[in-house]
């Protein structure tokens, strides 16, 4: 093992909730309400669901092969040769991509929001820096910070509930299932493998957790508390602001702390959300640029990843610039990525959870055989 750091349940439980958080909790609202329209929150509630569901086959994976990384037993179930390049090829398509994707959201809110006037290679560069500072720390020091933070993420995000609760409509969810439940699906679907079918990657965390027999359980309760984050933060964004303007917005869950008027004296506090979105957009793209440096030495049978963070930083860089070309590109290419997660969080663990079972079967058959074999060719006393 690369890293020797190990986990706690409860730290673990901490990281995946900040990771379903992550930038989902800007965006997912405008996408929900403009496919859903007031029923965004029915389309949230079954995403969770759906996201629940799916946790037993991570469980099973990780399980069988309890001790190793999702890189590691690739090339058990798979073979060496097409089992790293399935595991080379995993890393580039999925966690590096969605710590690109993650990276150029970074880029496109702080330009766009906070500061219009400062290059986005700029702040892509300064981000990352501390990305990289926290992954050559290791994955202890990650897990601590996550632990530590996690309480104000928690009253940050509570006292913003509570400061724009006076400004909600409830007329504004209603009538309920207008135009029935194909919309509904049809949005819930995308939101499912972003950011439920990601988890997958937390496959290669499974050997760092002290109690693996806690894994399920930690997996379920961090995903059902960042499901329910997002659950809320769609509701208030409807509640408020309607479904229509929150279509609309690029960044909906921005705007709605700008509506926080409390008594004339406490108005415009978007920063407060700001700051929410800092604390979960970090630990979610540390994670990821963590995994995609621990799977690819591990896959290059590499003894040591500190050194691959660095090249790999510079061309995070530079992909998190090609892979979008403007603010509103991931909104057209949201339903693809929805395709790409499913065939890469849902179906190649379903495949090899298939393989390693068949495989299974054909090695225990073998053995019976061969030991029937010499019992018949032991000579009798």
């Amino acid at each position: 093992m690369l890293d020797k750091g190990k986990i706690s349940t409860r730290e673990l439980t901490i990281i995946v909730a900040l990771y379903m958080v992550g930038s989902s909790i800007l965006i997912i609202p405008s996408y929900l309400a403009a496919y859903a329209g007031q029923d965004a929150w029915i389309s949230a509630l079954l995403s969770i669901a759906t996201g629940l569901a799916v946790l037993p086959l991570y469980i099973a994976l990780g399980n069988k092969y309890p001790g190793k990384t999702l890189a590691q037993y690739m090339e058990d179930i798979l073979g060496t040769w097409l089992g790293k390049a399935v595991s080379l090829f995993f890393l580039a398509a999925f966690p590096f991509t969605m710590a690109a994707f993650s990276l150029r959201n970074i880029g496109d809110f702080m330009t766009t929001q906070i500061m219009p006037d400062t290059p986005i290679q700029a702040i892509h560069i300064i981000f990352l820096i501390i990305v990289i500072i926290g992954v050559r720390l290791g994955l202890e020091p990650i897990m601590r910070a996550a632990e530590i933070i996690f309480p104000w993420f928690i009253l940050l995000f509570g006292c913003f509930i509570i400061f724009i609760s006076p400004q909600i409509k409830w007329e504004n969810i209603l009538p309920v299932l207008e135009g029935g439940i194909r919309p509904v699906i049809g949005a819930g679907i995308p939101f499912t493998a972003f950011p439920f079918m990601e988890t997958a990657v937390f496959l290669m965390l499974f050997p760092h957790a002290n109690r693996p027999d806690k894994v399920g359980r930690a997996l379920f309760w961090g995903i059902l508390i960042g499901g329910a984050v997002l659950l809320i933060i769609t509701m208030m964004s409807v509640l408020v602001m309607g479904p229509d303007t929150t279509a609309r917005l690029i960044y909906p869950s921005y705007m709605l702390a700008r509506k926080i008027s409390i008594g004339n004296f406490l108005e415009r506090i978007e920063g407060l959300m700001a700051i929410i979105w800092f604390f979960t957009i970090f630990f979610k793209l540390t994670l990821l640029f963590y995994i995609s440096v621990i799977g690819f030495a591990q896959s290059l049978n590499l003894k040591e990843y500190r050194f691959l963070t660095m090249p790999l930083g510079i061309i995070l860089i530079v992909y998190s610039i090609l892979i979008s070309p403007n603010t509103s590109f991931w909104f057209e290419v949201y339903p693809t990525w929805a395709l790409h997660a499913i065939t890469l969080g849902l179906l190649l663990p379903a495949l090899l959870l298939a393989v390693a079972a068949i495989r299974g079967k054909g090695a225990a058959k073998a053995a019976e055989a061969a030991t029937a074999s010499e019992g018949q060719n032991q000579p009798d006393t």
